[in-house]
């Protein structure tokens, strides 16, 4: 096998990975159905993989959440039905794009909020130290300087 095939191969294989998850068994006869149940699944988050959504992902899970979808497709529901319907059962960690709505607003918000208050707090805290006094280095008075001379000429 010459380099150019081995490398084309490959390359064919990397782009066959994520549809082979998808079985024979578990396509729809409407292909209307099936495109509807494909785009739906790519903004599904496989929950045992984490960051692979459930189209990509060859997990019993994942195969058991394109089957629900593709039955919740077939009973009539629409779209937003489906995936109100899966956030329901599974919490909006299933979606690969959590909404920024609720507790989910706060979450985002939460770090560049902590960021700008640390960014302040510092900014103060170093503006405070720049014009705090130094303290007065001659500031001894004649007896300590005495004292002072007497022990450095010791």
């Amino acid at each position: 096998m010459t380099m150019r095939a081995l490398i084309l191969s490959l390359a064919l294989a990397a782009v066959a990975l994520p549809a082979a998850a998808v079985q024979p068994d578990e396509v729809l006869a409407d292909p209307a159905l099936e495109e509807r149940a494909r785009e739906l699944s790519k903004g599904l988050r496989c929950l045992v993989c984490r960051n692979e959504s459930i189209d990509e992902s060859n997990a019993e899970l994942a195969r058991d959440l394109r089957i629900l979808v593709r039955e919740r497709l077939v009973a009539g529901d629409s779209d937003e039905e489906v995936i109100r319907y899966l956030v329901d059962r599974y919490g909006e960690f299933v979606l690969l794009k959590p909404t920024l709505t609720g507790s989910n607003l706060v979450l985002w918000i939460a770090g560049p909020a902590m960021l700008l208050l640390a960014g302040g707090i510092a900014a103060i805290y170093l503006r405070s130290r720049r014009r705090a006094e130094e303290p007065d280095v001659d500031s001894l008075s004649d007896e300590e300087r005495r004292r002072l001379d007497e022990i450095l000429a010791d």
